[in-house]
């Protein structure tokens, strides 16, 4: 196995993988399809991979979904389950359809050409019929015309699709999934626009778990350009939708950012999480356009994220996404060690003789005098990541810049930081460590940090460093993943 194979994050068996595309559930079966190219560890024509799960945490491989065709090879783009058989594909019954970008050039020329096409599934996604008029929406305005995800909305009782048209969005309508209708065009200025607008998503959250107070959220993926050296990230608008048009809450120039590490891209949640599960689950490609080809693996590339359960939540008079992992992977944990109300230093003790690839660690601190703290972790003689809180800054920070292999990109290495925004003197943190990852969830999940790491098999120490005896620790557990 390659040493920076991971223990419980989802990866390819062999070869390229990014965006996650048709995230669906149907039949008691999470699906999950996949940017694929089949013969190479670098991007090249792209198929859509597949694998099902019964629980977002052990996954099954299942053979290529969607080959490239005469219409082009197979981009982004989502599945819906077709419960009252709009689309004619099912005879009366429910199925499975996929919606996705065919990528090609124009006859003749060098010029790009994006449409949406069909694939459908009579067996529960364990095979696809592409549909035979494909495809079944192009526009003659965009260069950028991709990743359409696909959505029922009840109060218009017809199909939406929010798709990426360079800088902006664009929404269409259906009533059958064949022939759609453009319905209103969002961006024109709103959040970062220093990149192409890439792999949308639109759903509705309750605030603060009141079914009464719905808001609309606009999740868009911003790819890096040359001059931008943090790469590429993702952003979230909050507003409302009435089936056409989405209004942004938010003054045009405010900037949320879902993930302020640089690995968390491309993501999108499940489609047809079933009402008693209530859950709107996320999940996304663990990479970053600046580096994505060149990280060492060994015969696989790319990973994903952890699963994320979306919340909306007021926090400091702001109504913001909350993310949170999901509850499943709370399985596959093996207790190590949980401490209570002891200082960092006697903490310490305990941890210094752990050694840990793939972990979880869950720790409460009680700063009293507002002091900085570091965890490391995936540590060595000469690596280390670091977690850590800077009280000048008021930041939480994750510095990779001794985490092991960074020479493979001379912009990877760095320090990602979030200004931290507290009602007490209390910082919950909830860590995610794995062979090649960091995901750091702060304060219930009010800001995450998720940055990639390559440390060697041998770096798999871990301890706490105070920097004054002042702050205290109201808990730690670390749990064995895998």
């Amino acid at each position: 196995m390659d040493k920076f194979k991971p223990n419980y994050h989802f990866t390819p068996e062999r070869n390229w993988m990014n965006d996650p595309n048709g995230m669906v559930f149907f039949n008691g079966e999470y699906h999950l399809f996949y940017q694929h190219h089949p013969d190479g560890t670098t991007p090249g024509p792209m198929h859509w991979g597949h694998a099902i799960s019964t629980d977002m945490v052990d996954w099954q491989h299942c053979p290529i979904a969607l080959y490239p065709d005469e219409n082009g090879v197979i981009f982004s783009g989502s599945a819906v389950v077709d419960w009252e058989d709009t689309s004619g594909f099912f005879e009366g019954k429910p199925g499975l359809v996929a919606i996705f970008t065919h990528h090609d050039r124009v006859p003749g020329t060098d010029r790009v050409r994006e449409r949406q096409s069909l694939a459908y599934s009579v067996d529960s996604g364990k095979s696809w019929i592409k549909y035979s008029d494909n495809p079944v929406l192009e526009s003659d305005r965009f260069v950028d015309f991709r990743d359409p995800k696909v959505f029922w909305h009840p109060d218009t009782k017809r199909w939406v699709m929010i798709l990426a048209t360079g800088r902006s969005v664009c929404l269409y309508h259906s009533s059958n999934l064949k022939e759609w209708t453009f319905g209103s065009e969002f961006g024109q200025g709103n959040g970062l626009y220093d990149g192409v607008w890439e792999c949308p998503d639109l759903f509705p959250l309750a605030v603060d778990h009141d079914p009464s107070c719905t808001k609309w959220i606009m999740l868009v993926s911003v790819g890096g350009r040359p001059e931008h050296t943090e790469g590429s990230l993702t952003q979230y608008f909050i507003g409302d939708f009435d089936g056409q048009t989405f209004v942004n809450d938010n003054p045009v120039d405010t900037v949320l950012l879902l993930d302020h590490g640089r690995d968390s891209y491309a993501g999108v949640s499940w489609s047809d999480i079933p009402e008693e599960d209530g859950r709107r689950i996320y999940l996304a490609w663990m990479s970053n356009q600046r580096y994505c080809t060149v990280t060492p693996t060994d015969g696989w590339r790319s990973a994903m994220t952890v699963p994320r359960a979306l919340e909306l939540e007021t926090r400091h008079d702001q109504i913001r996404l909350i993310q949170k992992p999901i509850q499943e992977l709370e399985t596959i944990r093996m207790p190590i060690l949980a401490l209570e109300d002891i200082s960092l230093q006697e903490a310490e003790l305990h941890l210094s003789g752990l050694e840990l690839d793939s972990f979880e660690m869950i720790a409460e601190f009680a700063l009293g005098i507002r002091e900085n703290f570091t965890i490391k972790v995936r540590t060595s003689d000469s690596q280390q990541t670091v977690i850590g809180y800077e009280a000048d800054q008021n930041e939480i920070f994750v510095d990779r810049t001794l985490s092991g292999r960074i020479d493979f990109q001379k912009d990877f290495a760095g320090i990602h930081s979030v200004k931290l925004v507290t009602e007490d003197e209390t910082i919950k943190l909830h860590i995610f460590v794995d062979r090649s990852s960091i995901e750091v969830f702060v304060n219930d999940g009010i800001a995450v940090i998720t940055d990639l790491i390559f440390p060697e098999p041998e770096a798999t120490g871990l301890g706490l460093y105070p920097s004054e005896d002042a702050i205290q620790l109201r808990r730690i557990e670390i749990f064995k993943l895998g």
